[in-house]
């Protein structure tokens, strides 16, 4: 046999990967291989893990690409309020991101999640991203997170005392 693999040993060696990936392999992910071409099938229950599975077939020698036909499942319906609580509950735990920085709202009732806000530090919008990605119920990850310095930014004693003064006249 050439460096080539047939598709029947690739697709062996992806299914088993799936199997037993410990993320993975309660699922029973399915995956078929045309001309080293990767078809993936099955449902998760997070963005995460669906992107973590393609992530892991991607890296077996001898695929091509990767079609990620992997559904996520809900048990049921989900609101967006649910969603955008769960995706704050996410963000809210992980040590990358700060909220005073960085927050989340469920749109359009199919779990997408649009990521807002200011931060100087790349690393923490992916680390948002990530995070929102692990929330029950989303299925996509819209960042509209500036990018932007914040050191001239940070709110002093005197802002925040008349912000409150304001917020106190207005009610």
């Amino acid at each position: 046999m050439d460096n080539k693999k047939s598709d029947n040993e690739l697709c062996r060696q992806v299914r088993s990967l799936l199997e037993k990936d410990k993320n993975l392999r309660g699922y029973a992910l399915n995956a078929d291989v045309i001309e080293g071409e990767v078809q993936l099938q099955g449902i998760v229950d997070t963005l995460s893990e669906k992107e973590w599975a393609e992530k892991l077939v991607r890296q077996v020698p001898g695929v091509k690409g990767v079609s990620n036909a992997i559904s996520i499942s809900t048990d049921g319906g989900i609101r967006n309020e649910d969603v955008t609580r769960e995706v704050q509950e996410e963000l809210d735990i992980d040590p990358d991101v700060d909220l005073r920085h960085i927050g989340a709202e469920s749109v359009g009732g199919n779990g997408t999640v649009v990521l807002k806000g200011r931060t100087d530090d790349p690393a923490e919008i992916e680390a948002a991203r990530a995070a929102a990605s692990k929330a029950r119920g989303v299925t996509k990850v819209i960042s509209q997170v500036e990018l932007t310095d914040l050191t001239d930014e940070e709110p002093g004693l005197e802002d925040i005392f008349h912000s409150q003064v304001n917020n106190d006249e207005e009610k």
